[in-house]
């Protein structure tokens, strides 16, 4: 494998190519300057004020060059030509570069539709079509980031669904072979692994489902202590070894989809129990919010928390925390909870770990 390859230049990280990158980016700062020098409208703010500029500069410049030839006595040929030279020459040098940013934005799209997504438009102009040129580099910059991290998480997603597919194939086939004998312990390892990969694919599935919006939910009251307690129920049985309190607070009700919410629920005991030292408590809390007409529902678990610049990240699609997590499931937890009118936020506990808090509408 050569040094040219772009995967192996990712996986290398930046370090290594500091110098490149460093030199690089101080020869398009310097083209830049140039850019800008040759460029006189630039600083100017208003792409209005840029065209009467060019058309009074022009007009002027071809006034001049009739005078010029009239008071040299030019045929009526020659001062045609000269004046046609002069009012392109002038129209250039003031309207060089208005267009640049939007040719570059042309051709940065067409790379971006062929796959190529490391894009950058060089905007030096301060006008609307500058600023139009800055909105698409960040946007290519935000698409570069979402399909690397598509990427990651389909690399993740596939390892962790091959992973226990070879698993329950290898004993699978001992057990039709007669190889080994059926034993409960062997059988319940089995079940869990399938259990593991119909969550995987059930998130993989709503997510493709909320994305496209064809999702159906309910939207009615329901109280609010069913739905906990069925998930602090199923929370339990997956992880008895942690202690889950369970405070609601009496005639709480919510406006929605009580599958749905059960659903976003359910995620978060199993991210606070999967987080929590052994034999923690994780609790789960609701009651009225501090916003009229809104309930909360808050996980608080003891683990080692969330980092602040990490708080919102944790949320976006495909992120992926030190747990090494599809990066699936909060985001569909978000996602529901948008739909339903409502937040969600990860914040510090009291005195440490998480504290996740939803906020839905009160009926």
């Amino acid at each position: 494998m050569t040094g040219d390859d772009p995967t192996e230049r990712e996986a290398q990280g930046p370090a290594a190519f500091e110098p490149e990158g460093q030199d690089r980016r101080l020869a398009t700062a310097e083209a830049r300057r140039r850019a800008l020098s040759l460029r006189p409208l630039d600083r100017l703010r208003s792409i209005k004020v840029k065209l009467g500029i060019v058309v009074l500069g022009s007009v002027a410049a071809t006034t001049l060059s009739i005078f010029f030839g009239w008071r040299t006595g030019l045929k009526i040929e020659l001062r045609i030509l000269l004046t046609a030279i002069v009012f392109l020459v002038v129209t250039q040098v003031l309207a060089h570069g208005m267009t640049l940013p939007l040719r570059q934005m042309a051709a940065a799209a067409r790379r971006m539709a062929a796959g190529d997504w490391d894009v950058e438009v060089a905007a030096t102009s301060r006008d609307e079509v500058g600023e139009l040129a800055r909105a698409f580099s960040s946007m290519a910059a935000q698409l570069a980031q979402v399909d690397r991290q598509r990427r990651a998480v389909l690399a993740d997603v596939s390892h962790e669904l091959r992973t226990p597919l070879a698993a329950l194939q290898a004993r699978l086939e001992n057990l039709v072979d007669g190889v080994e004998a059926p034993d409960p312990e062997v059988l319940e390892t089995m079940l869990r692994a399938t259990e593991r990969l119909g969550r995987l694919v059930s998130q993989v599935l709503d997510l493709s489902r909320l994305e496209a919006g064809t999702e159906v939910f309910e939207h009615g009251p329901f109280p609010l202590a069913e739905v906990l307690e069925g998930a602090a129920d199923e929370a339990r049985l997956l992880s008895p070894g942690t202690a889950l309190v369970l405070e609601v607070e009496a005639g709480c009700k919510a406006l929605g989809d009580p599958e749905r919410i059960h659903q976003v629920v359910a995620n978060l005991l199993e991210n606070a129990i999967r987080h929590s030292p052994p034999g923690g408590v994780v609790r789960l809390r609701a009651g009225p919010a501090g916003q009229l007409g809104m309930v909360k529902v808050e996980v608080a678990d003891q683990g080692p928390g969330i980092p602040a610049a990490d708080a919102e990240l944790v949320f976006e699609r495909f992120h992926r925390g030190v747990d090494g997590g599809s990066g699936l499931g909060l985001a569909i937890a978000r996602w529901i909870v948008d739909l339903h009118g409502g937040t969600i936020r990860a914040l510090p506990g009291q005195p440490s770990g998480c504290l996740v808090r939803v906020e839905l509408p009160a009926p």
